[in-house]
């Protein structure tokens, strides 16, 4: 019984985080084309900070993942 608790919990973290992540990496992504559309002058600055932020993201995403797997280690 607790093993499939434990496996129902690493499938919720992997949905959870993948699913944020893409809804923050698209909202993220659509804000910058739209301050791109505004101002095409700082289109390198802008360009900059979205791949530094949607970095970050990812790297939210692969935690949950790591959270994940620990769990199924212990299966």
């Amino acid at each position: 019984m607790e093993s499939g608790l434990i496996a129902i919990a690493a499938a919720l973290v992997l949905c959870v985080t993948a699913l944020g992540t893409a809804i923050a990496q698209g909202k993220t992504a659509s804000h910058a084309m739209d301050a791109i559309a505004r101002q095409p002058e700082a289109a390198g600055d802008i360009r900059g900070s979205l791949i530094l932020s949607l970095a970050l993201m990812e790297a939210l995403t692969i935690y949950g993942m790591l959270v994940a797997f620990m769990l199924v280690g212990k299966i």
